[in-house]
């Protein structure tokens, strides 16, 4: 019996779903007793998206040959009944050879093409104006790379989807207040409530958004890890119930499957970066433009891990 547990302990499957304002959402489960509930789950998330590409690959990503790949976040921060805004948006580029993933935090201020529209606006309004598919083309346009995949949550299912995971620790570094929670300097645990206050905070932060955007990457982190860490594997229903009802992507089980085969140590190595600019008032409105030295930097940073160079 004890050898039969530890072959079946063997044939693990590990979903990693990174989303957020925020967030990355991890779920890590084992076992073939629970195979259907997650391919029940990963039916539930799986919203398809049939789009022309601003930038073609040469060839088609497969992720059996381990080609690298890159996924955008999408964190919503929407009133009941409205269609919201992009609040946060991370691009994640993931390159099993390097074992490594980078994580680009990209300011919701910052002044592109909204692809599709035909005008220039903050980023973050390319939602608002043409959901999933706008967002994606011009995040493709403005980087220059191709983005593969969308993981898209609200924002008021990310305390949910937090708490389902057994909240998540992380490295703080700056000393602040919200409402009745507390965040001292040093390493700190959270819960869903905790979480969300310590990723919108941005008034207080004499980096602003910077400094939130950090923090946001700081908990995708935690939550990366947690969600690898094999106490988890207890909480599974719960998380996938979380993540059922909270995160819509266009990666399907069988390609969860293969990124878990192929691309789990990636993990082991995350670097964090942002994009440099500076504020501009036009017209009356604020926003973040960024430099086309920068812009050039970033995307050849970008495609440098994605093997496009």
């Amino acid at each position: 019996m004890e050898r039969q547990l530890r072959r079946k302990s063997k044939k693990t499957i590990k979903i990693i779903l990174v989303t957020i304002f925020l967030l990355i959402a991890g779920v890590v489960t084992y076992g073939f007793s629970v195979y259907k509930n997650l391919n029940n789950a990963a039916n539930k998330v799986h919203s398809p998206i049939d789009r022309s590409p601003e930038v073609e690959r040469t060839s088609e990503l497969s992720l059996k040959k381990k080609d690298p790949f890159s996924v955008l976040i999408l964190g919503i921060d929407a009133d009941e009944g409205e269609k919201g805004r992009s609040d946060s948006m991370i691009l994640i580029t993931v390159n099993p050879e390097k074992m490594s993933m980078d994580m680009l935090s990209i300011p919701r201020d910052t002044r592109v093409e909204i692809v599709g529209k035909g005008i220039d606006d903050k980023i973050n309004h390319a939602y608002a104006f043409g959901d999933v598919e706008m967002s994606m083309n011009t995040v493709e346009k403005f980087l220059d790379i191709p983005v593969d995949y969308y993981m898209k949550m609200d924002m008021t299912g990310f305390k949910d989807i937090v708490d389902a995971i057994g909240g998540v620790d992380v490295n703080n570094d700056y000393e602040f207040s919200v409402g009745k929670n507390h965040f001292p300097v040093g390493q700190i645990s959270m819960n869903g409530e905790e979480a969300l206050d310590f990723v919108r905070m941005r008034k207080q932060d004499p980096r602003g958004d910077f400094g939130r955007q950090m923090r946001q990457r700081l908990v995708i982190q935690g939550a990366l890890n947690k969600a690898a860490n094999l106490s988890t594997l207890w909480k599974y229903t719960d998380i996938l119930d979380a993540l059922s009802k909270n995160v819509e992507t266009n990666i399907s089980f069988d390609e969860m499957k293969e990124m878990q085969k192929n691309y789990g140590d990636a993990r082991q190595h995350i670097e964090q970066f942002q994009i440099e600019g500076t504020g501009a008032m036009i017209d009356g409105i604020w926003y973040y433009i960024v430099s086309e030295e920068e812009r050039t930097k970033i995307q050849t940073g970008l495609k440098e891990h994605m093997g496009l160079m």
